[in-house]
């Protein structure tokens, strides 16, 4: 099986242990990051006072769901249930929300995911290394922060077209910063990249497409969180009927296979772009639908126990980001019906997390879902760092207004079909799985044997369940040195 640890270095673990020592740093547990409210009292009132997105080490304490910016500490996981009246479907829609995290996006807890491993077990060292983290938007800002909190050398990559805001902000942090040619979907030339500067051997990869620590944050934590809001919204008679996420690094999705060991019969849906149809038909292109890098299969992706794939329409996400952010938009959405509590809080979906929405409404007709059925999805990020996306779209087709407003409530949300959707076969689950080889295998080096050891369920249960109580006793064991 994968194991997180591999070896150990004892000297650059000690080495590393007192450099967190003399900053103050105290590294959460995963279970700590599951279950905040375990987080010692003491550390938690230290935390109270600090902002969210501080650099400060005490927030690694925050990559959880359950931050509650009322009270400065934790509480329930944070959540967003999207109603009928908007999507036009009588499942209940509930998606978990990133705006929450240190960044505003989830992704900072697959870069912590990532990063810990190395840390603990002396296979980076801060005093010689650099972490270089390979994305397509979100990851490396968690990674960048995550390194920023912990006081290591940073270099993001990620693809000249994503949007300005994100540029800005690693500068900010302090990050290096690398722009790779292409959009979301060019993800080979970020390889490329990586390979290049691989040739340096204290640049260290963390490449969230193959690194197990990503999915596995995912699986522990994402998935607990759902399975607690679970318990908290479910009505006698209701089924936790479905989980959709985007493909990108594959690591979100994970979440689905942990609720499928409590849930067996849910459905597992993957999300991609229209444009860019890697999953739905071997195909490939350009996307705007920021975040989700494709054209292959991340090494990561449990493809076995993924059920369906949709392919949303860039466009529809973008006519949708102006419809939820722009006073108009929100105005009309009020006029008909929707809470306006509800509109107010649509700006927490930034362009993947409505790529997300859209898919759980095909997968809501889909398979003929009504009132008792729930399915879960993840809106990643918010659209704080679309900002200039929405003034793209003003300064190409003009002033937002009540009628296009109308017209993108039915022709990009509620008219969504089934069109684009597929329930996979296990041989279509195969076709995709194997498609994992000429990327991985071909170009990146993995073996020929490995990617026949992951067809099969029980690599997948080994490399989440058995790595847990290891890296956590190592995380305890660090701490501990300090």
């Amino acid at each position: 099986m994968p194991k997180l640890i591999l070896i150990k270095n004892f000297e650059v673990i000690k080495k590393n242990a007192r450099r967190c020592k003399d900053r103050g740093i105290i590294l959460p547990t995963i279970r700590q990051q599951m279950y905040p409210e375990t987080i010692p009292d003491a550390i938690k009132q230290r935390i109270k006072p600090i902002g969210l997105w501080d650099v400060d080490p005490l927030n690694l304490f925050r990559i959880t769901w359950k931050n509650d910016i009322r009270s400065g500490l934790f509480g329930a996981p944070n959540y967003l249930e999207i109603p009928s009246a908007l999507t036009g479907v009588p499942a209940r829609i509930i998606g978990m929300v990133g705006k929450y995290f240190p960044t505003g996006a989830h992704k900072v807890g697959a870069a912590y995911g990532c990063l810990a491993p190395r840390l603990v077990s002396g296979t980076f060292d801060p005093d010689a290394d650099k972490a270089v983290w390979p994305s397509t938007g979100n990851y490396c800002r968690g990674g960048a922060f995550d390194c920023a909190l912990l006081a290591c050398p940073a270099v993001a990559i990620l693809p000249e077209e994503m949007s300005p805001e994100r540029f800005a902000w690693l500068k900010e942090i302090g990050a290096e910063v690398f722009a790779t040619p292409g959009c979301e979907s060019n993800v080979k030339e970020i390889y490329d990249k990586c390979a290049e500067l691989r040739l340096d051997p204290h640049n260290v990869i963390l490449n969230q497409f193959d690194e197990m620590g990503n999915p596995f944050w995912h699986y522990h934590v994402t998935g607990n969180a759902i399975a607690e809001v679970w318990n908290l919204v479910k009505a006698p008679g209701s089924r936790l009927s479905g989980f959709v996420s985007a493909t990108g690094s594959a690591g979100t999705i994970a979440a689905g296979d942990f609720l499928k060991t409590l849930h067996p019969l849910l459905k597992t849906t993957a999300s991609e772009a229209l444009e860019c149809p890697t999953l739905l038909n071997n195909g490939f292109g350009g996307h705007r639908i920021e975040g989700i890098g494709d054209k292959h299969i991340p090494w990561v992706h449990n493809v076995r126990n993924t059920d369906a794939v949709a392919a949303i329409r860039d466009e529809d996400c973008l006519r949708l980001l102006r419809l939820f952010n722009e006073p108009t938009g929100q105005e009309y959405l009020v006029s008909q019906g929707i809470a306006e509590v509800t509109a107010r809080a649509l700006p927490h979906l930034g362009i993947s997390s409505i790529a997300n929405l859209l898919a759980v409404i095909k997968q809501a007709k889909y398979f003929e879902l009504n009132a008792d059925d729930v399915i879960f999805t993840i809106f990643t990020d918010s659209a704080e760092m679309y900002q200039s996306r929405i003034q793209e779209q003003t300064a190409a087709k003009g002033p937002y207004s009540t009628l296009q407003a109308a017209l993108d409530l039915e022709g990009c949300l509620r008219a969504q079909s089934t069109d684009n959707y597929l329930e996979l076969s296990y041989l279509d689950k195969k076709r995709i799985h194997n498609l994992k080889y000429y990327t991985w295998v071909e170009q990146q080096g993995k073996t020929y044997a490995e990617i026949l050891r992951q067809w099969n369920p029980e690599y997948w249960a080994e490399t989440f369940e058995s790595n847990l109580d290891e890296l956590d006793a190592a995380i305890e064991e660090f701490n501990a040195l300090a």
